[in-house]
């Protein structure tokens, strides 16, 4: 069924690019996808970071990052300031260190509310794609291209798989709300770690509020 497909790659895509979104946003926990955005002038273009260097995280709040060619090693810490993530990355000749900064209360309650926005962005894409799925199983119904019947069953799968897929943006939601709540810790022994929640924040998303209606 061409328009059952056509859906479902668009709600993948849409799935997609809200989890891109989200590993772009900075918590205070180092993660080498947090550098996935950044693109660097190498070679006569812009090129993804990720393309040109090697990310690490030799410690929960540190990341490193190893260009391939020293050459670049320039160019990479000018991409890293120039980005948006507001981070100070050192250059020692070698390879460029980033200490990730502790988030505070009200920059913790900001990032939520940018989350939000950006999972109801990815609802808004799968309804979209739930919708015009539907315009083209109706069109075909009063074109007897299906019978009455297929159309209820096209629109019935439509609608589960619909609901399965906002399901899922708020799972997503849920785990990146949680860790831009949690913030490191050093344990009194061996140098471990601990996490604990940020002051005074709820987290967690009411999932089924957003379950999607009939078309």
């Amino acid at each position: 069924m061409p328009t059952i497909a056509a859906a479902r790659k668009l709600m993948d895509d849409a799935v997609e690019a809200m989890r891109r979104e989200f590993a772009s946003v900075r918590t205070g926990k180092a993660s080498p996808a947090l550098l996935d955005t950044i693109k660097v002038d190498a070679y006569g273009s812009k090129m993804p970071l990720n393309q040109v260097a090697t990310v690490s995280t030799p410690e929960p709040r540190l990341l490193v990052v190893q260009p391939w060619d020293k050459g670049l090693l320039q160019a990479v810490e000018k991409a890293i300031q120039a980005s948006d993530l507001g981070l100070n990355p050192s250059n020692d000749g070698n390879l460029i260190r980033i200490p990730i900064p502790q988030l505070n209360e009200e920059r913790r309650k900001e990032l939520v509310r940018m989350l939000h926005k950006i999972a109801e962005e990815g609802r808004v894409s799968v309804r979209h794609a739930r919708q015009e799925a539907n315009k083209t199983i109706k069109q075909q119904q009063t074109d007897h291209e299906i019978s009455d019947d297929e159309a209820r069953h096209q629109m019935d799968e439509v609608q589960g798989f619909t609901d399965d897929y906002i399901k899922r943006l708020d799972e997503l939601l849920a785990a990146k709300e949680e860790e831009v709540m949690e913030e490191p810790v050093a344990h009194a022994s061996r140098g471990g770690r601990r996490t604990r929640r940020g002051p005074g924040v709820r987290t967690g998303v009411e999932v089924g509020q957003t379950r999607c209606g009939g078309a």
